[in-house]
């Protein structure tokens, strides 16, 4: 199982906070953690600096089809940025912790 850690964004916190039990719950995640960022981006080709929401959904490789599906789902953003990055040295006992509670 490789663990990865899925990220979207969402522009306030009762979304993010939504989003992330759906997808604890489901198990599609094992943790989804909640950092509130700053973004500068271009939408409609106007510069936008907004406050935002960032969810880390930790997951394994394999459930990532499933755990984007889910996101696009809740999302409440026309186009929802969704992505993964693997994770490359994770202890072992935690690895499997994500495994275990995301359904890998």
């Amino acid at each position: 199982m490789k663990p990865i850690a899925v990220m979207t964004t969402v522009a306030n916190a009762e979304d993010a906070r939504r989003i992330a039990r759906a997808l604890v719950e489901r198990r599609l995640v094992a943790c989804a953690q909640i950092s509130k960022i700053e973004s500068v981006y271009l939408w409609e080709n106007k510069l936008q600096e907004e406050g935002e929401y960032r969810l880390m959904l930790k997951t394994v490789a394999s459930r990532y089809s499933a755990v984007e599906e889910a996101i696009r789902e809740l999302h409440p953003y026309t186009l929802p940025a969704i992505y993964a990055l693997a994770l490359e040295r994770v202890h072992g006992p935690y690895a499997d912790w994500v495994g275990e509670y995301s359904g890998g």
